[in-house]
C-alpha cells in the first residue's frame, strides 16, 4: 500500500525515540496519525511537536497503557471514530528494566512482558477487525537483536523479544490472507537512551530513530504481493571489540 492522505496509522509508544521518529514520518508522508504513551505530559509535548509540521489536523495523542486491554480496546475504537478507520498498526511501546534474575522481582518481569508482549497482543487483537474492514493494512512490530542475542541482565528483555519475534511470525501466517501484512522490524543498537546506558559523546555510531523509522515506512510503501516479514537493520560500524 502506499502512504497517502487517506492513511491511518496508531504508533504506539509515539511519544519519544523510535515512536516519535515514526509518527513524523507518517505524517510527513501525508497519513494521519495517532500516538499512544503512559505519560500525559509526555504525549502532550510530543502532539505539539508534530503538530507544528502538520497543523495539528492530522494528530491525535492519546492516553493508553499497553498493558491494560480496555485501555488499548479504547485507543483503538478511539482512531477508527474520529479517522474513519485503521490502516496500520505500529507496535512500538516498550520498556527495558535490565537486572539478573537472582535479583529481579515479579513486578520487574511483569513490566517488561506485559508491556513488549502481552501488550502487542492487545493491540493486535483490538486493531485487527478494523483492518480486515479496511480490506487489509500493516501490523508491524518493534523488536529487539536482544531477542536472539541474550546478555546477562536481559533475562526479561530478551525473551520479551524472543517471544515477540515468534508472535510476529505466527501472525503473519494467520492474517496473510487477510490482505493484513505482518512484519518485526529488528534494530540493534539505537540512540534513545533506552538501555539507560547514555546517549553522549561517543556514541555517534548507534543508530538513529529515524533510521528505524524510515525501515518502517519504506516496508508500508512495498507492494501488496511483497511481505518482507522481518528487517533487521544494524549500526553499520560499531566499535570493534
Amino acid at each position: 500500500m502506499s502512504i497517502s492522505s487517506n492513511t491511518v496509522a496508531l504508533v504506539t509508544g509515539g511519544s519519544r525515540g523510535i515512536g516519535f521518529a515514526t509518527a513524523s514520518a507518517l505524517l510527513a508522508r501525508g497519513a494521519w496519525v495517532a500516538i499512544t504513551g503512559t505519560d500525559q505530559r509526555r504525549l502532550e509535548v510530543a502532539r505539539v511537536a508534530l503538530s507544528a509540521t502538520d497543523a495539528g489536523s492530522r494528530v491525535l495523542a492519546l492516553r493508553a497503557d499497553v498493558r491494560i486491554e480496555a485501555d488499548v480496546a479504547q485507543a483503538v475504537a478511539r482512531v477508527v471514530a474520529e479517522c474513519g478507520g485503521l490502516d496500520v498498526l505500529v507496535n512500538n511501546a516498550g520498556v527495558g528494566g535490565f537486572v539478573e534474575v537472582s535479583e529481579m522481582t515479579a513486578v520487574d518481569w511483569h513490566r517488561v512482558v506485559d508491556t513488549n508482549l502481552t501488550g502487542v497482543y492487545h493491540c493486535c487483537h483490538a486493531a485487527i477487525p478494523h483492518l480486515k474492514a479496511r480490506g487489509g493494512g500493516w501490523i508491524i512490530n518493534v523488536s529487539s537483536l536482544a531477542g536472539s542475542n541474550p546478555f546477562v541482565g536481559g533475562a526479561a528483555y530478551c525473551a520479551s523479544k524472543a517471544g515477540l519475534n515468534a508472535f510476529s511470525e505466527a501472525l503473519m501466517h494467520e492474517v496473510r490472507q487477510d490482505g493484513i501484512r505482518v512484519s518485526a522490524v529488528v534494530p540493534g543498537s539505537v540512540r534513545t537512551g533506552f538501555s539507560g546506558a547514555g546517549d553522549g559523546p561517543g556514541t555517534d555510531w548507534k543508530l538513529a530513530p529515524e533510521d528505524v523509522a524510515q525501515v518502517i515506512v519504506d516496508l508500508i510503501a512495498h507492494h501488496p504481493r511483497s511481505l518482507p516479514s522481518r528487517v533487521e537493520i544494524r549500526p553499520s560500524r560499531p566499535p570493534r571489540k
